[in-house]
């Protein structure tokens, strides 16, 4: 009864946010009291539970994640995400041009959000598309499919980031993890698929094309890519110094603090106020109000992040989550499997990704230490399945439809089957390193 309980939950959370478009922040609170209630946690506790489970979850995150957000929108601002493309492009040449655009969406998705970086990336797709004269299919959904794979896949974004301190895992060793799984996932769902897709037709929308920085106003092409490729730098040194240093050495604080990812990404963030910003003539109040409206660009999601932490807050006081594993145990599936397919069938329910992965979270944690399975890896396993049957209740769906001007038929066989490849090569890749490891 108590599991059919939770499951009801669930399926309102679903209902509300699919059916009612009620805000996702706003959802989880609601079912959060509810749950609580129904599960007969007292009255007096659920609002210590459900602030304390916000709390939990935003204490460790709001530094990485509004730090990812400001770093992302000076690369966007400052020319160094057009200059990145201007020199993957002139790199590759116009026989290897997709490749190029993978590259560079690999390169940006990293420091940028999703959304951020499709609105940034569309127009560079669309000026190669009229200056070489290619389908704007083939060559744009390869990078589109990088900056999913990075979004859905990768810390510092959201929901991976989120995924990593609710799993109990290690930021810098689920980056690397992620990054050797997201590269086979982007081939396939990127070059390889695109090749079967040049027959659709699609014809940019004029309105979507934007005005370029001139080649004087852009920064230089190493300090771009260093800048925008420093917070996996420093995760991964970070990460695999320690192995390095002696029993004892009296470097190993100061690496670990170094290493914490609030502190790298913090230390990111000074250096490329510098290098994007100051050393090319902005002003502090420019790069300061650039900070600000960043933070509120992702404003709603710190909010959804912070909702989901209620949720996993109640079923643990309930003690609704020892019964879930305890239930879970008995099916016998691996429950990185489960993990991924719990995500897939909610992203397919609900639309976004970040609701799908934080949700799974709170149901597949305790079988997963019961299980002593690799929090890293469940990371990857969750992340990947958020990315799965992408449809029309999901916003990415949309903006690729409209900013590329198909038909729904031509999107379900573009934009959707990539997001599904992906998402089941991401699963592949993880139970590949979970049988090697």
């Amino acid at each position: 009864m108590t599991i059919l309980t939770v499951l009801l939950c669930i399926l309102l959370l679903i209902v509300m946010i699919s059916v009612f478009k009620i805000n996702a922040f706003l959802s989880f609170l609601i079912v959060s009291i509810i749950a609580g209630i129904t599960l007969g946690l007292p009255l007096p506790k659920i609002a210590g539970a459900v602030e304390k489970g916000m709390g939990d979850v935003l204490g460790s995150l709001i530094i990485i994640i509004t730090t990812g957000a400001m770093l992302g929108k000076l690369v966007a601002e400052s020319g160094a995400a057009q200059k990145i493309a201007e020199v993957m492009m002139s790199t590759f040449g116009k026989k290897h041009i997709q490749w190029a655009m993978v590259i560079t969406g690999f390169i940006i998705g990293i420091p940028l959000y999703y959304g951020i970086g499709f609105v940034l990336m569309v127009p560079l797709i669309f000026s190669v598309v009229y200056r070489y004269k290619l389908n704007a299919i083939y060559i744009g959904l390869p990078m589109l499919a990088a900056l999913s794979v990075t979004h859905g896949f990768l810390p510092p974004h959201p929901s991976p980031a989120a995924l990593v301190v609710q799993f109990e895992a290690n930021m810098g060793l689920t980056l690397f993890y992620g990054m050797i799984i997201a590269i086979p996932a982007i081939i396939m769902g990127g070059p390889i698929f695109a090749k079967s897709l040049k027959r659709i037709k699609a014809e940019p929308l004029a309105a979507f094309r934007t005005r370029e920085l001139p080649e004087e106003a852009l920064p230089g092409s190493w300090m771009s890519l260093f800048t925008a490729l420093l917070p996996v730098i420093l995760l991964a040194v970070a990460s695999f110094l320690p192995l390095t240093l002696p029993a004892g050495s009296p470097i190993t604080p100061v690496v670990t603090f170094l290493g914490n990812p609030s502190i790298v990404m913090l230390i990111v963030v000074l250096i490329a106020t510098y290098t994007l910003g100051l050393a090319r003539g902005m002003k502090m109040n420019d790069i300061m109000n650039l900070y600000s409206d960043a933070v509120k660009d992702i404003a709603m999601i710190l909010l959804i992040i912070t909702g989901s932490g209620a949720l996993k807050e109640i079923l643990v006081q309930t003690g609704v989550s020892l019964e879930i594993a305890r239930y879970l145990d008995g099916i016998a599936i691996d429950p990185l499997i489960l993990g991924w397919l719990i995500a897939a069938l909610i992203r397919f329910a609900v639309g976004s990704a970040t609701v799908a992965g934080l949700t799974t979270a709170g149901i597949i944690f305790p079988l997963m230490q019961a299980a002593h399975t690799d929090p890293n890896l469940m990371v990857l396993a969750v992340g990947a399945g958020s990315l799965m049957f992408s449809h029309v209740n999901d916003s990415g769906f949309w903006l690729f439809k409209e900013y590329f001007n198909l038909s729904l038929k031509d999107t379900f066989r573009s934009w959707a089957l990539m997001e599904t490849i992906v998402g089941t090569m991401g699963l592949i890749g993880v139970l590949i390193l979970h049988a090697l490891l």
